[in-house]
């Protein structure tokens, strides 16, 4: 039987799970594993990614950055120069959103917005030195959480995942297709 973990969040559901479900087989402090649960794709892509995120929240706050911020400096550092708006659509967060992070940014000096030279009502994104460098402190931090996440995967392995996911990502980032309703 596949292996599946479900969160739980206090004592009391941990008890209820435990005398519910004698079958767990292991756990952590954020996860129980059963066996015999379904083990649903989109359950199992979420709950990873669920946790790639807490983990690197706790690492990142040693480095003094949360998540959000880090995800806004990363794609800085691919797109710098990008509008803030569209900087919102490739985050998938509301312009005011990103607003508020890109404010706390600029005030931590990581980040400067700039006029567009084209249309005076975009504002520009770029990273500063010291951006930079934040981004330089973080990268062993995230290299690390990879490697913890995909220990027990050969390097064959850990490739042919990421072509797996990157047809995933491709799949579900083109068009839908128009549906006719009469």
């Amino acid at each position: 039987m596949p292996l599946v973990w479900h969160a739980l969040t206090n004592r009391e559901s941990v008890f209820h799970m435990m005398c519910a479900h004698p079958k767990i087989i292991a756990h952590n402090k954020y996860s129980y594993y059963i066996d015999g649960m379904s083990d649903d794709l989109g359950f199992l892509l979420g709950d990873a990614a669920r946790l790639l995120r807490r983990s690197f929240d706790e690492r990142a706050r040693a480095v003094g950055v949360t998540r959000p911020q880090w995800r806004v400096l990363a794609l800085l550092k691919r797109f710098d120069g990008s509008a803030q708006v569209t900087m919102a659509d490739m985050l998938d967060v509301e312009p005011i959103t990103l607003g508020r992070m890109v404010d706390r940014l600029q005030d931590a000096g990581l980040v400067e917005r700039r006029a567009d030279p084209n249309d005076r009502r975009t504002w520009r994104l770029h990273l500063t030195a010291e951006g930079e460098q934040k981004i330089e402190a973080l990268r062993p931090t995230a290299l690390a959480l990879f490697d913890d996440a995909l220990a027990g995967l050969d390097a064959s392995q850990r490739t042919e995942l990421e072509a797996m996911l990157n047809v995933i990502r491709a799949n579900l980032t083109r068009k839908p297709l128009e549906v006719s309703h009469g």
